[in-house]
């Protein structure tokens, strides 16, 4: 069933672009962009269908999870091993991305003059949320129910932490409820199910929508940029899939076939939520236990972004290069640590990597305009930074349950009659 749900992922793929550009190529501009609107509605229906199941999702598996670890101390252990982890994972990929772009230099031939339009620039993102205050205070929601309705992963966490620790500390860890909170886990995990069916029709629409109106041109517009992220990006999946092959063993390359098909609906929807939920079901039936996938697995959606932090180190200095600005070795160190701080704000904040890439370009004085020029293939790479995302969480998600001794084996098949 996963592999023919994954063949119709990829022919979703393969359709959706022929159709965008026939649309692109057939018809006038104004007139494609109308079509490309009408094709966007599947889109917007299926992300909100998930984005209506992520704050329920997440809320009960988390507690559950917790609250069958046991007493706090276990709770902190593997909190302390999931951030090391993490922290580990960050600095790699900045500095896989700070390396590439040096190698392949993508921006120097380019020799762009700067826009004209700095305003434009300016406005494409809003860095309004993006301070230290915010940030931290941003953390602790001020109603849960209000968190829950904008889907603040964040917020959802910290406050599912504290619901499951004080479940676990209560002597009989209070069975009503946890009983309650594992059938919601259920009943969401099936109504996933339901959702899923719909992703390969959404995943055309989103194909078909972004190249009737772009055009396949802009693939050969800033094709050194592509090129050279897209390969810097395979290293990364390279070095993760080493990583994880050491530490939990060859059983780990089967795990990289197992969440294929979240990988792709991430990669086609270019959206690393739209795939949490199936992600969560994968580890679990690949043998990562429940309550280690529920609780790194949401922590990572906050603080281990992989694609996008790559993509900030190698975005800034490709804007750099364009204008030919050199940045001295002290200031690229100091580049790492920023964005290893920052890139750790991005959950909740919209298009979170322009606004982290942005709030760097300000704090070295370069040109701000230089945003406009990854704007127009912005949504092409983050394709491949979603699909990276959602890879680099459920090695982190296995790494840790090995580090636990939390990993099952996997249920074999009932057999035929």
């Amino acid at each position: 069933m996963n592999r023919l749900f994954t063949i119709f992922i990829v022919a979703a793929m393969v359709l959706g672009v022929l159709t965008g550009w026939a649309i692109n190529q057939g018809l006038p501009a104004d007139q494609a962009k109308t079509v490309a609107g009408n094709l966007s509605i599947i889109t917007d229906i299926f992300l909100r269908l998930i984005k209506m199941i992520i704050a329920p999702l997440v809320f009960s598996t988390l507690v559950a999870g917790i609250a069958h670890m046991g007493d706090a101390s276990e709770v902190g252990r593997v909190g302390v091993k999931t951030i090391g982890w993490f922290i580990l994972a960050s600095i790699f990929s900045l500095l896989l991305g700070l390396l590439m772009v040096h190698l392949l230099q993508p921006g120097a031939g380019l020799s762009l003059a700067p826009p004209t339009d700095t305003a434009a620039a300016a406005s494409s993102v809003d860095m309004s949320k993006f301070t230290l205050k915010e940030f931290i205070t941003h953390l602790v929601p001020t109603s849960i129910v209000d968190a829950m309705a904008r889907n603040e992963i964040l917020q959802i966490v910290v406050f599912s932490v504290l619901v499951g620790t004080a479940v676990s500390a209560i002597d009989d860890r209070a069975p009503a409820v946890l009983q309650l909170v594992e059938q919601v886990a259920s009943i969401m995990l099936k109504v996933t199910g339901y959702v899923m069916k719909t992703a390969p029709l959404a995943i055309f629409a989103a194909l078909a929508s972004s190249i009737a109106t772009r055009g396949i041109e802009v693939l050969g517009t800033f094709a050194a940029f592509i090129g050279g992220f897209y390969l810097s990006l395979g290293l990364l999946w390279g070095a993760l899939i080493i990583a994880l092959v050491i530490f939990v063993g060859r059983r780990g390359l089967s795990l990289v076939a197992a969440i294929r098909a979240p990988m792709l609906l991430a990669f086609s929807t270019a959206s690393s939520e739209a795939a949490y939920p199936r992600t969560l079901e994968e580890l679990q039936k690949w043998g990562v236990s429940r309550k280690v996938a529920s609780f790194v697995l949401p922590l990572g959606y906050s603080f281990n972004l992989d694609g996008s932090m790559m993509y900030c180190t190698f975005a800034t200095l490709f804007i750099a290069q364009v204008y030919g600005i050199e940045m001295t070795i002290a200031q690229q160190i100091t580049m790492l640590g920023l964005l290893m701080i920052t890139s750790k704000g991005m959950a909740g904040v919209p298009r979170a990597s322009l606004v982290v890439i942005a709030a760097t370009l300000t704090f070295f004085d370069l040109p701000e305009a230089g945003l406009l020029l990854i704007l127009a293939v912005d949504h092409l790479l983050d394709m491949g930074r979603s699909a990276t995302n959602v890879l680099g969480n459920s090695v982190a998600s296995a790494v840790v349950a090995k580090w636990e001794n939390q990993i099952e084996e996997p249920q074999p098949a009932p057999a035929a009659a």
